[in-house]
């Protein structure tokens, strides 16, 4: 028997805040407020999400759109992040970077700034009270214009330091032109964040080349279809440019047919840094855990293996130094311990 995942410290890096949601806190904010679910959040949940087309990307969209319309108030959004951090905690996680566009949520809770305020304040009162490492990685939505993106960069840098870690470009990156958003990543670039675009899932590799070259992007959200030009991928493992990979989305959305498709072992022979992720638990039903279960399952992974890419998940974030210490400690110490 292998060793136990939930005892693997890890950092977790993708994780989107409405996405992050419990299913049971879906149904439960929904019916207070009389809102009515459609049924793939409901008795068909999970739902099926196939994103081959613009159609599906639609109906992905419409449920994410529909799940954030039930966040009201500001005890539901500080629910929706201790309840984050409690299952990343008991998933063994030991630090959490959640990524929010507040624009999403402006009109609802006072602006950008009091929404950001209002997060980042939550998000340190569950780090508390939870024991776990958090921080935010604000984000820009590529299906809007890029003014407002620089809007978002300016506010990111604003809290630089203060709980924002990072910013990123997310949404169906077929729609829009990926460099049009540099000026917003330069200025983000110079409060010292840490870049983080999307790239590479939905299309290939020329994706990849956009965020790196015209974003410089530290980090890709997901990035795991550079594998399909070898001499890009070698670029991106000599820049130390971390992907995080998100496994059982990547199927779900029809990028890969099965898990087994998705190239964590050529990552992994390559030597990229990577970070397992679980990008929106709330759609697709699994969360940090699971993304180590379904690779360990489907490659066969050892044990040392999946340490190593806890390593890398550590390595990979804005941690402090010493959480990443002792995680890294933490990791040594589960790989000491016998087989179950």
């Amino acid at each position: 028997m292998a060793r136990p995942l939930s005892d693997l410290p890890k950092a977790h890096l993708h994780l989107h805040f409405t996405g992050s949601m419990r299913h049971g806190t879906l149904l439960e904010l929904a019916a207070r407020d009389g809102i009515s679910l459609p049924d793939a959040l409901e008795e068909d949940w999970p739902p099926r999400l196939s994103v081959a087309d613009e159609k599906g990307w639609f109906r992905f969209q419409r449920l994410y759109d529909v799940a954030r319309s039930v966040l009201r108030t500001e005890d539901d959004v500080r629910r929706l992040i201790r309840e984050a951090a409690q299952d990343d905690k008991a998933d063994g996680g030991r630090w959490l970077e959640i990524q929010v566009d507040p624009s999403g949520y402006a009109a609802k809770f006072g602006g950008i700034t009091a929404f950001t305020d209002l997060v980042l304040d939550a998000v340190a009162e569950a780090s508390r009270d939870v024991g776990i490492g958090m921080a935010v990685v604000i984000a820009a939505n590529r299906t809007r214009h890029p003014l407002d993106a620089r809007t978002l960069a300016r506010l990111a840098a604003q809290y630089a330091g203060r709980g924002v870690v990072g910013f990123g470009l997310s949404n169906d990156e077929r729609r829009g032109r990926t460099a049009d958003f540099a000026g917003a990543f330069a200025i983000a670039e110079r409060a010292g964040l840490l870049l983080v675009p999307h790239g590479g899932e939905l299309l290939g590799p020329e994706s990849v080349r956009v965020c790196v070259d015209d974003l410089h992007a530290g980090r890709l959200g997901h990035g795991v279809r550079v594998t399909e030009d070898p001499a890009l991928l070698d670029r991106v493992v000599e820049a130390g440019i971390a992907l995080e990979l998100c496994p059982v989305s990547n199927v779900a959305l029809g990028v890969f047919s099965d898990l087994s498709s998705v190239p964590l072992p050529q990552l992994i022979a390559a030597g990229a840094e990577i970070a397992l992720g679980a990008d929106d638990p709330l759609l697709f039903g699994s969360r940090l855990n699971a993304q180590y279960a379904t690779m360990r399952a489907a490659h066969e992974l050892t044990d040392a293996q999946l340490a190593e890419l806890a390593r890398s998940s550590l390595r990979a974030s804005r941690a402090d130094d010493d959480v990443k210490a002792a995680a890294l400690a933490d990791i040594d110490a589960w790989m000491e311990t016998p087989d179950e």
